[in-house]
C-alpha cells in the first residue's frame, strides 16, 4: 500500500466518514425503489460532496480547486464504491473535468471548471456508441457551421448524461470509423436543440442514458483545430483510472463482508470460517484485492507525474480490477448461501454495480489488448 500524505489521509478519512453516514447502501436502495435512477443521485448529496470539496480535487486552484492530483480524487471515488453511492461524481469531476484540464482553451476552462469545481453542474463524457467500449469506432458527424459546428449522430449507455447540465462529446469531423486522425471532441449544453437524453434503467440503478443528437449546435473544445484523439485517449485514460479505484473500493467493501460473515455464521455447529474450503477462497481473494491496490495505485502515481508508462498501467488496473470485482461479487454471493441470492441482501446489488462497471470504459479483455499494443506486442 502506498504512503499517503497529510492531506490525502484527511481527504480519505473524512470521505470514509461521509459515506458511511450519508450515503449508506439504503440510500442506494431508496434511490431505486423511488425512482431516483432516472437522475441517478440525491441533490442534498451532491451539494455535500462539493461542499467537502470533492468536485474540485483535480481543478487547479485558478479555477477554484484544490489541485491535489488524480490519487487523491481516486481515495474519494474509493470510497465512495464501497457503498455503491450514486453520483456524478465520477462522470463530472473525472470524465468531463479531465477533458476540459487537458484540450479547454483559456475561455472553456474558465467558464466551466469553476462551475464544476463548485458542484454548481453536472457533467458527462460522451463517446461510446455501440455495445462495447470501442473510442476509436466513433461515428457521430460533426459538420461546421456558420456559427460552430452541429452534431448528428447517437450515443450510447453514457453515465450520468440523462441531466447533465454540459456533456462533452467525441465526434468525428472527416473520414470513416477506425481513422482516430478525424475525431474531435465538442462540448453540448444540457438541453440544446436537438439533443434528446433517453433515461435507461440499467441494473445498477445509475443514471445512465443514450443521447441523440439532431443537428445539435456545439462548440469545438480547444482553439483553431481542437482538441483530437490524443486528448480523448489521455482523458479516458484519467476516466478509466478512477473508475477502477471506484471498483477496488467495492471489491473491497464485498471481502469485508464475507469476512464478517465468516466469523459470525455457523453451520454443523462450527464457525463456517472454520472450514478450510472456504478459508482457501478468502485468501485468494485477499490476495487479488492486494494486487488491484498495486495496480490502481501504479497508475494513479504515474498520471500524476505525467509517466509515458501511464497509458500502459491505467490498462493494466482496468483489466485486474474488472477481474478481482468480478470474484469479489461472486464470492459475496455464494459465501453468503441462499440469503446473498435475495434482494434482502447487499450481495446483489454489489453484483450488479459490478458488472456495469466492468463494461464500462474497457472489459478486461479490451484492456489486454491494448496492454499489448502499447508494449509492442
Amino acid at each position: 500500500m502506498a504512503i499517503l500524505n497529510e492531506e490525502q489521509t484527511m481527504l480519505r478519512d473524512a470521505a470514509k466518514g461521509w459515506v458511511a453516514d450519508k450515503a449508506p447502501v439504503t440510500a442506494l436502495r431508496k434511490l431505486r425503489d423511488t425512482g431516483g435512477w432516472k437522475t441517478g443521485y440525491d441533490p442534498a448529496a451532491w451539494k455535500e460532496m462539493a461542499e467537502m470539496g470533492w468536485t474540485g480535487v483535480i481543478v487547479p486552484e485558478a479555477y477554484g480547486g484544490s489541485e491535489f492530483g488524480y490519487r487523491s480524487l481516486g481515495l474519494v471515488l474509493e470510497e465512495t464504491g464501497r457503498t455503491l453511492a450514486a453520483s456524478p461524481l465520477h462522470a463530472t469531476a473525472a470524465a468531463a473535468a479531465s477533458a476540459l484540464l487537458l484540450g479547454g482553451s483559456d475561455a472553456q476552462k474558465e467558464t466551466w471548471l469553476g462551475r464544476i469545481a463548485a458542484g454548481e453542474i453536472t457533467a458527462a463524457l460522451a463517446v461510446d456508441e455501440g455495445p462495447h467500449h470501442h473510442p476509436g469506432s466513433v461515428a457521430l458527424k460533426a459538420e461546421k457551421t456558420a456559427t460552430g459546428y452541429s452534431l448528428t449522430g447517437t450515443k450510447r449507455f453514457i453515465p450520468d448524461a440523462a441531466e447533465a447540465d454540459l456533456v462533452v462529446v467525441a465526434a468525428r469531423v472527416s473520414g470513416a470509423p477506425g481513422d482516430t486522425a478525424g475525431i474531435r471532441l465538442f462540448l453540448v449544453t444540457g438541453g440544446a436543440a436537438g439533443l434528446t437524453a433517453t433515461p435507461l434503467h440499467a441494473i445498477d440503478n445509475r443514471a445512465h442514458a443514450d443521447l441523440a443528437f439532431a443537428a445539435t449546435p456545439a462548440e469545438l473544445l480547444g482553439e483553431t483545430t481542437g482538441a483530437g484523439w490524443d486528448v480523448l485517449s489521455a482523458t479516458l485514460d484519467r476516466a478509466t483510472a478512477l473508475l477502477a479505484a471506484e471498483m477496488m473500493g467495492t471489491a473491497t467493501q464485498a471481502f469485508e463482508v464475507i469476512l464478517d460473515y465468516l466469523k459470525t455464521r455457523t453451520q454443523f455447529g462450527q464457525l463456517i470460517g472454520s472450514f478450510q474450503a472456504l478459508q482457501h477462497r478468502a485468501a485468494k481473494l485477499f490476495t487479488e484485492l492486494e494486487l488491484t491496490r498495486s495496480c490502481v495505485d501504479a497508475a494513479l502515481d504515474a498520471l500524476d507525474a505525467g509517466s509515458k508508462d501511464a497509458p500502459a498501467l491505467v490498462s493494466l488496473a482496468k483489466a485486474k480490477a474488472n477481474e478481482t470485482l468480478h470474484l469479489a461479487s461472486i464470492e459475496m454471493v455464494q459465501m453468503h448461501g441462499g440469503i446473498g441470492m435475495t434482494d434482502a441482501h447487499d450481495a446483489g446489488l454489489y453484483m450488479k454495480r459490478a458488472r456495469v462497471a466492468e463494461a464500462l470504459y474497457g472489459s478486461s479483455s479490451y484492456h489486454r489488448d491494448r496492454y499489448a499494443k502499447l508494449g509492442g506486442y
